[in-house]
């Protein structure tokens, strides 16, 4: 059985560039997180989609 941080097989989302501990973290999730940055409401809005802000948790 694999665990949850077995990344094989697994793509990384745009938060593997990420100098965060706590967003490299999330890397390996299925959504494709970004950094807050001016390129991610860039992207959305461009794309007419929702910005879906993720404040973390602890």
């Amino acid at each position: 059985m694999k665990s949850y941080n077995d990344h094989v097989n697994r793509k990384p989302n745009s938060l593997i560039h990420s100098k965060s501990p706590y967003l490299l973290q999330h890397a390996y999730n299925p959504v494709n997180w970004m950094e807050w940055s001016p390129e991610a409401f860039q992207k959305a809005r461009r794309e007419g989609k929702p910005v879906f802000l993720s404040v973390g948790y602890s």
